[in-house]
């Protein structure tokens, strides 16, 4: 139960929950695979596939994104902080810049594309069309700083979903449980 207001959820609503574990997933899989295609020879089909995937799932992470600025903006279920004072302002800060980190990153993920001036589908459901052109000199700037961003992504996260586990075995407090389901029907 919630400390501050008895009556008050204790849990976040499903679907928030679902779109911030559908963000980690995401966001964890696209690290993964930019990092092993890495290691494979250009031009294999392997390595091509892989980053097909990746431009599709960082579609899906765009759509996922503003689905959930969207939602927690309109409707979505907004708890009371646990703490106050600094952990509570350092909580509010770290979820604000994970939220702008993602979105720069999205924009990149697309300037850097369209930089290459390659062609790129959704799933090879649709192509997504180019709504810029960039002299190709533009790609190492765009594909340099997708990279740096999502090294700071990855380590915010992990920074958060530390402080999730601190949270949770070091204050005993209900953090972490808010973003978990429950047996009942909270």
């Amino acid at each position: 139960m919630n400390t501050l207001n008895p009556d008050s959820p204790s849990r976040y609503d499903r679907l928030t929950m679902i779109l911030h574990w559908l963000t980690a997933a995401l966001v964890i899989f696209l690290f993964a695979s930019a990092l092993t295609w890495d290691q494979l020879a250009k031009g294999t089909p392997l390595r091509k596939d892989l980053q097909s995937l990746h431009i599709s799932c960082g579609i899906l992470l765009a759509v996922i994104v503003m689905g959930r600025l969207l939602w927690r903006l309109t409707r979505g279920r907004h708890l009371p902080p646990v703490n106050q004072g600094v952990m509570n302002i350092l909580a509010k800060t770290a979820h604000l810049a994970l939220y702008a980190l993602l979105l720069s990153q999205i924009v990149l993920g697309f300037l850097f594309r369209w930089a290459q001036a390659e062609s790129f589908s959704f799933f090879g459901l649709f192509d997504v069309p180019t709504l810029m052109t960039f002299d190709k000199s533009m790609k190492s700037v765009f594909g340099g700083l997708h990279e740096q961003v999502a090294w700071v992504i990855i380590i915010l996260a992990c920074v958060h979903a530390i402080m999730a586990l601190v949270h949770h075995y070091g204050l005993r407090d209900n953090t972490l449980r808010r973003m978990l389901p429950s047996r009942d029907s909270n």
